[in-house]
């Protein structure tokens, strides 16, 4: 009997190690394969601004802050990653059903952080400089653009082109404003240039500066801004200034969806060559308050309205 007993209990002992030993094996399998999967791939890329941004190398999260950036993610077949955009991201129409953050000026850093982007996107124009440090401490990357002329839109196309895997069709998009852009060139080559006034605004009276890109839209339509010279984006003149530049044209941007533009002709312009002559064009906003792809029927309608001779 004794020597059975100690049979039973060597057996038993037995049994639990075997089981303690298996049990030693799955955890060391478990934590081997904890430790040799692969991390995230990465890729470090050039913003806009110059800026060296790191960033997955394959990127299914988006929200863009912009709606000119919005157009062009769905211009080039990435609209379906947009995770969020802005209130006055509206076009295309699918854009309207994607998760609003707020407007493109305050945008909530609440809403953004729980839609965890991969990446979100900004533009220079939406002047967001504390927000995107914001987003930075949050461990959230920031991709910027930063579109001064014609050329530099375009290159946003490409840009975001490489950023999200889909070069082809944005070098298919970018080749085609190119294209449209060089036809309106060669329209209105050797044409007298008219003399601009761009209108942003009447009340405060707002225009652009040397480096905008409307500046450069208005030369490859065939006019020359009156302010083509005068530092800064987006200028505000007081009325004597505005008064002494005696455009021969003026260019209202028109109401847009992001609430900006005007309709009527700003008071110092009233007596100016290009109202007396009724030379005052009005030209939807979203053509010319976006840096984006339909910025280009903004030039071929500008275009049109200076040099209606040459179409």
């Amino acid at each position: 009997m004794f020597s059975l007993e100690i049979s039973k209990k060597s057996s038993s002992r037995l049994c639990s190690l075997a089981i303690l030993a298996a049990l030693l094996l799955q955890l060391c399998a478990c934590s081997y394969h904890r430790t040799t999967t692969a991390p995230t791939e990465t890729r470090e890329v050039l913003d806009g601004l110059g800026r060296h941004v790191r960033l997955p190398a394959k990127i299914d999260r988006i929200v863009s802050l912009a709606p000119n950036l919005t157009e062009i993610v769905y211009a080039i077949g990435a609209g379906n990653r947009l995770v969020g955009d802005t209130t006055f991201c509206d076009y295309p129409p699918e854009a309207r059903t994607v998760a609003k953050v707020g407007d493109t000026i305050h945008p909530s850093l609440e809403r953004v952080v729980a839609l965890r982007p991969q990446v979100v996107l900004l533009s220079t124009s939406s002047q967001l400089e504390a927000f995107t440090q914001q987003l930075e401490q949050q461990h959230i990357t920031v991709f910027v653009t930063d579109a001064h002329d014609l050329e530099t839109v375009f290159r946003s196309v490409e840009q975001l082109g490489e950023l999200l895997g889909q070069q082809e069709q944005a070098g298919r998009v970018a080749a085609l404003l190119r294209s449209r852009a060089s036809a309106v060139e060669e329209r209105v080559k050797g044409r007298k240039p008219v003399r601009v006034f761009y209108q942003l605004s009447a009340e405060p009276l707002y225009t652009a500066g040397k480096s905008s890109y409307i500046t450069d839209m208005i030369r490859r339509a065939g006019g020359v801004s009156v302010t083509q010279d005068v530092e800064g984006e987006w200028l505000r003149l007081s009325d004597e200034t505005a008064l002494a530049a005696q455009p021969e044209a003026v260019i209202l941007a028109t109401a847009d969806s992001m609430g900006g533009g005007n309709t009527e002709v700003a008071a110092p312009l009233a007596k100016s060559p290009a109202a007396i002559q009724g030379h005052v064009y009005r030209i939807n906003g979203d053509f010319l308050s976006r840096p984006g792809p339909r910025l280009i029927e903004g030039l071929e309608q500008m275009a049109r309205s200076l040099h209606p001779e040459a179409f």
